[in-house]
């Protein structure tokens, strides 16, 4: 049995595993977790469904007129960058998004957050807590929620970060986060507690 935020409670065994050759002798888990898993909608897909299915129709549309009319090969190829984007947007950045999450996953000691994640290799993050920065935590109405350390590079809120860390070239600007996590709020606080306790150390 481990200690998590809520209490006495069993840390779920597939996040003891992928955490176990991080911690170090005597290190202790508080708190193990995963972003939820599966496809899911954000408050950003209100703007880019409706962009992305004009984007793709219009695409394909472009392509399909340009093979009917037996267009020079530059013209006809000319299109199949955007029609590939096109399908990207409508269903494969759900698809990247699912399988990405499916790979991370948190873990809290008494002193350092770690961060496992990456689909084709595995990158470990360490983070002290007494060096921890700025804390913020955005709830849904389910009590998941995204913990975020730090703030966001993005020049504008309607730049990277809305469109998610899932897009492409959008992780080196997003800050480190615990994404989509279960009983965001409670997690939140014992990073609180524990941060400042470190640096009463």
């Amino acid at each position: 049995m481990a200690f998590d935020v809520l209490g006495p409670t069993e840390i779920v065994a597939e996040d003891e595993r992928a955490l176990a050759p991080e911690l170090g002798a005597g290190e202790r888990l508080l708190w193990a977790g995963h972003p939820r898993r599966g496809l899911r909608l954000v408050m950003a897909d209100a703007l880019l469904i409706p962009f992305s299915m004009l984007w793709c129709g219009f695409a394909i549309f472009w392509e399909r007129n340009a093979l009917a009319a037996a267009a020079p090969g530059f013209f006809a190829l000319w299109g199949v960058p955007f029609v590939a984007m096109g399908l990207y947007m409508v269903f494969g950045r759900f698809i990247a998004d699912a399988v990405r999450r499916s790979k991370i996953t948190y873990g809290l000691t008494p002193r350092r957050l770690i961060l496992i994640s990456g689909v084709l290799s595995r990158q470990v993050k360490s983070i002290d807590l007494s060096s921890l920065g700025e804390l913020s935590v955005g709830e849904r109405r389910d009590g998941s929620g995204t913990i975020t350390l730090g703030t966001s590079s993005s020049p504008t809120p309607w730049g990277v970060s809305l469109l998610g860390p899932s897009w492409p070239g959008a992780a080196g600007r997003l800050p480190p986060m615990l994404e989509a996590v279960e009983h965001a709020r409670a997690v939140y606080e014992k990073i609180r507690t524990l941060k400042s306790q470190a640096r009463d150390r």
